[in-house]
């Protein structure tokens, strides 16, 4: 399975070295990608943490089948180590073994990646431990900026802003601005055409509606897609947890006992795929619902491409 990924990931990036002009292909260089959180990295391949803390997380071998986890990543440096072979290193050295490439190789693959802690708004020498501490809140309000409401317009929820604010914000001696959507640790996920950031405190998004049953969502634009299609769908509003990142699937264990019906609504690929495993494997009643946008990468990829509401096909999936 995974020399299978390896072959595809590498096949891939082949394609696109040999489609450009010159045969070469203008990447990020490895400053930049040993600057993005490897939990990021891993997790789009499809690997989750089997436990971790706020200075360490630890992962089944991702080189190998093991049954016992082996591979630290040290959060606060960025690095990894695998002590069942005794090496390890950064980004660049870990994809470099991953899928047995080169550094330029690598390169490619990360650049087409949109890791959400590498940004077009680059920070230069920004340090990564130090991203959520060097910045400054200028201003919340309500969003108005043009740009933003033809960012959610292209993403087909300009009528769900009931949800979100406009956050402008200054980090490192220059002023940004982008859509907000607050935490439970009042920390704000930050997104706009350009920018996939979080500032403050990672944490999961929670809203009550007082309700026995739960809708689980990766990332709150699909949430707000959801909220665009739950009275056609005829769904009830129930209560709502947005991880904001499946690697925050960890946080939620407590929580999910909580409700006697869970419905599911992840990423369709590997990271998605075993996220709602691990739910399922601990809550039975864990229901997945990704059958609703099966052919797409996600709720707000089927919104944006599909019109629900024209969909005569949409009444068989409906429950």
């Amino acid at each position: 399975m995974i020399k299978s990924i390896s072959y595809q990931i590498l096949s891939t990036i082949q394609q696109k070295i040999s489609h450009s002009k010159h045969g070469k292909f203008t990447a990020m260089n490895c400053k930049q990608f040993n600057t993005i959180r490897l939990e990021e990295v891993l997790l789009s391949l499809g690997h989750l943490p089997t436990k971790q803390n706020e200075k360490e997380a630890w992962y089944l071998n991702p080189f190998a089948n093991e049954s016992q986890a082996s591979f630290k990543i040290n959060k606060s440096l960025n690095n990894w180590y695998l002590f069942s072979e005794g090496i390890g290193g950064n980004n660049t050295d870990f994809m470099k073994k991953y899928i047995n490439a080169s550094v330029n190789e690598v390169l490619v693959w990360a650049e087409n990646q949109n890791f959400s802690s590498f940004q077009n708004q680059k920070i230069p020498d920004q340090k990564l431990e130090n991203l959520s501490k060097n910045y400054e809140i200028l201003d919340v309000k309500k969003i108005q900026h043009p740009a933003l409401l033809e960012y959610l317009r292209e993403r087909k929820v300009e009528n769900q802003t009931q949800f979100l604010h406009e956050i402008h914000y200054r980090m490192k001696d220059k002023n940004y601005f982008g859509i907000g959507f607050k935490n439970d640790s009042s920390g704000y996920e930050i997104r706009n055409k350009y920018s996939k950031i979080c500032l403050g405190k990672k944490d999961i998004s929670t809203i009550k509606n007082d309700s026995n049953s739960l809708r689980v969502f990766e990332g709150f634009f699909d949430f707000l897609s959801f909220k665009n299609v739950e009275n056609f769908l005829e769904k009830e509003p129930l209560d709502y947890l947005i991880l904001n990142s499946v690697s925050m699937i960890h946080n939620i264990k407590s929580s999910l006992g909580n409700y006697e019906n869970i419905e599911l609504y992840f990423d369709n690929d590997e990271a998605g795929n075993r996220a709602i495993e691990m739910i399922k494997n601990e809550n039975e009643i864990a229901e997945d619902c990704r059958v609703l946008y099966s052919d797409f990468k996600d709720l707000n990829d089927w919104l944006i491409h599909k019109n629900p509401s024209n969909d005569r096909q949409m009444k068989q999936r409906r429950r």
